[in-house]
């Protein structure tokens, strides 16, 4: 069975960054599927600018003319507070021995000692670690240890387990972040070849990232 790649975050708003990054981890991997999995309440970052429900849609646009990517809303039915361990247990439980690979920015890893029960994440999952501009990998500490422990030379051998490994992976660097993407939005700034140009679309029409009272009157 080829593995199903999980990939995860607020989305808000989903842009080419996070496309390119998922799309180059599928070549690589031989990644089945994708799942775009939006958090509703994501537990280590604000408060998202725009509701899950809108988001939702956005990643809907995003993905709909690449076959390997699919859209999970399990985190919003879910309700409650968006822990991973808690998705990866769910699909672990319906897809059986199937690898999973949960997908990652080097600035998500580092952060993984915060995250609730992240212990437990390669029991469930191999996690695919992407390189971000100024970010390195680990030598040290508990996330030092576990790269010692867990590192993965080639993408084979993900497919040859379910779980257990981890494996950085040096794509395209696309230098672009959500963050920025929010302030080219609120300062009426065009966001065009920044995202799909249906997400644009809707955006632009919405006022979604307009600053505060720009769609009132």
């Amino acid at each position: 069975m080829r593995p199903l790649g999980i990939f995860g975050g607020t989305f808000d708003p989903i842009h080419n960054g996070h496309l390119r990054t998922a799309f180059e981890l599928a070549e690589c991997l031989d990644l089945e599927r994708v799942l775009f999995v939006p958090a509703a309440d994501p537990p280590h970052r604000p408060v998202p600018r725009v509701r899950a429900a809108q988001r939702l849609e956005f990643v809907r646009a995003a993905i709909a003319d690449e076959p390997r990517f699919a859209l999970d809303d399990r985190e919003l039915r879910r309700g409650g507070r968006s822990y991973t361990v808690l998705t990866l247990e769910e699909l672990r439980a319906e897809v059986g021995p199937r690898p999973l690979v949960l997908c990652l920015g080097m600035d998500a890893f580092l952060g993984l000692p915060a995250w609730h029960r992240w212990t437990e994440l390669t029991r469930l999952a191999h996690l695919a670690v992407a390189h971000r501009p100024g970010f390195a990998p680990p030598a040290d500490g508990p996330l030092g240890e576990l790269v010692a422990r867990r590192l993965a030379a080639t993408p084979g051998e993900l497919a040859a387990a379910p779980a257990g490994c981890v494996f950085f992976f040096a794509g395209t660097q696309v230098e672009l972040s959500a963050t920025e993407l929010r302030s080219v939005l609120e300062t009426g700034r065009d966001p065009r070849y920044l995202m799909p140009e249906p997400v644009r679309r809707m955006i632009l029409d919405t006022g979604a990232y307009a600053r505060p009272g720009e769609n009132e009157g």
